[in-house]
């Protein structure tokens, strides 16, 4: 989290120093107008590198996935940066329409306008010419933006007509940056804010294109088949395997891939629950009911349905080098867990002799219950070595570090793994930092959400 914050307030640091280096007069204006032209320009500038930002994360580029911690964290600072590039686009829209108001009230009154200096540049007497159309699309493009992000955030619209319309929020990019370029003051080009600028909304609009072609993700892609399903209905959870084909290039146990089931569907995210076997190319997966997507999945999937696979992504794969760890599953958040637990059985298989390199305790903790599931979670700890903690919260109540700290006697030597309910890992993660846990470096969350 914490270089999620860095990410984005250095962009708009970073912005905001280049802009005043570029018009260090521009908050000494002579007058209102004249402020209220410097707000208009820095807050859509802030606005615009929020959203190329933003674009540029839809590409789930690896680049900066290990930085950042992994493709569910560049998922939250894709989100912020969504939310950032609002906030900033509904105060330039206040900068640009409020004094207006003002004046059509009588509150304020307007300035003469003089005339527009000489220009012999072409260029710049082209932007002119396009002033009016890009201030009208510019302006017709906030409303869909908001419309759209509101989509989006709001949790209660479903998650189907959530990924149908996102898409859309590509080709308002373009407009936006349209407009931006034609308004942008023209002298900001030969300052070393233009290239920067530039180059954010270049990359931005490529990436746009790829996202309105459905082409995110195409070179990470493998073909693959539904080789078994079997579903769970005390848990709402079904658990499947899909046998790829050549192309995929391996995982490590708490990475996960998108699947594409139907080709009018979006890729969903989904955790691989299996270590990775060359010799059969098979992938697990579990998903439980949590929305009108999963919900639907037990319905529409078959055993031989073809599949795309595009992955592996994520950093949750349990390698921080600390000899003793503790994992935390809270209900589907079992899955990573599932899947390292079968690598090391692999592992201790293979290689009989060799020592276990940890000492590893498995929490699980989970409101419904399965004996089948909790027997094959058992079988699996069993094989792996590893002490496993099973809590059904109506019998056992709920899982505290308290009750962590008292099974776990030398928990200070340990780091954690998490995967569940976000407000359950930050509260355990406030837990331990008050106890002297060093949790930037030692408390690992996985946070993947789509919206």
């Amino acid at each position: 989290m914490r270089r999620l914050k860095i990410v984005f307030w250095a962009a708009l640091v970073l912005l905001t120093v280049l802009w005043l280096a570029t018009d260090p007069n521009a908050l000494q204006p002579s007058g209102f107008f004249a402020l209220r032209g410097s707000m208009v320009q820095l807050s859509g500038l802030l606005a615009m590198t929020c959203m190329s930002l933003a674009m540029i994360l839809a590409l789930r580029p690896r680049w900066p996935e290990r930085w950042i911690g992994g493709l569910d964290k560049m998922y939250r600072l894709h989100k912020w940066l969504g939310i950032g590039g609002l906030v900033l686009a509904i105060i330039h829209w206040l900068w640009s329409q409020g004094p207006k108001w003002a004046v059509g009230l009588g509150w304020l009154t307007r300035p003469k306008r003089g005339a527009p200096p000489a220009s012999v540049n072409t260029v710049e007497e082209a932007f002119r010419s396009w002033r009016g159309t890009a201030e009208a699309v510019g302006e017709w493009a906030f409303y869909a933006a908001v419309l759209l992000i509101a989509v989006a955030l709001i949790h209660r619209i479903p998650y189907r007509l959530f990924y149908k319309t996102h898409r859309l929020l590509a080709a308002v990019y373009l407009v936006l940056v349209f407009h931006t370029v034609v308004l942008m003051k023209f002298p900001y080009w030969a300052s070393p804010l233009g290239p920067v600028m530039a180059i954010l909304m270049a990359y931005g609009t490529w990436a746009a294109v790829v996202v309105l072609s459905r082409r995110v993700g195409a070179s990470h892609k493998v073909d693959g088949a539904i080789t078994r399903l079997q579903y769970f209905p005390s848990l709402r959870v079904l658990e499947g395997d899909i046998e790829t084909l050549q192309g995929w290039p391996g995982h490590k146990p708490g990475q996960f891939a998108f699947v594409t089931s139907n080709e009018a569907d979006e890729a969903h995210p989904f955790t691989i629950a299996s270590a990775w076997n060359p010799s059969d190319r098979r992938l697990t997966f579990i998903t439980k009911e949590l929305g009108d997507y999963t919900q639907s999945l037990p319905d529409t999937l078959q055993v031989g349905q073809p599949v795309k696979v595009e992955g592996p992504y994520g950093c949750f794969t349990f390698d921080d080098g600390y000899e003793r760890q503790i994992w935390i599953g809270g209900g589907i958040g079992i899955t990573p867990f599932i899947a390292r637990m079968k690598q090391l059985a692999m592992d201790r298989k293979a290689y009989p002799s060799r020592p276990h390199p940890q000492t590893i305790d498995l929490f699980h903790t989970t409101a419904d219950w399965s004996e089948d599931a909790i027997a094959k979670l058992t079988a699996d700890a069993e094989a792996a070595g590893i002490r496993l903690h099973v809590l059904h919260d109506p019998r056992d109540g709920l899982l505290t570090g308290n009750r962590i700290r008292a099974a776990v006697s030398d928990w200070k030597e340990a780091s954690i793994w998490f995967c569940g309910p976000a407000g359950f890992g930050a509260a355990l993660r406030s837990d331990f930092a008050r106890h002297g846990l060093p949790v930037d470096e030692r408390f690992h969350q996985e946070m993947f959400v789509m919206r």
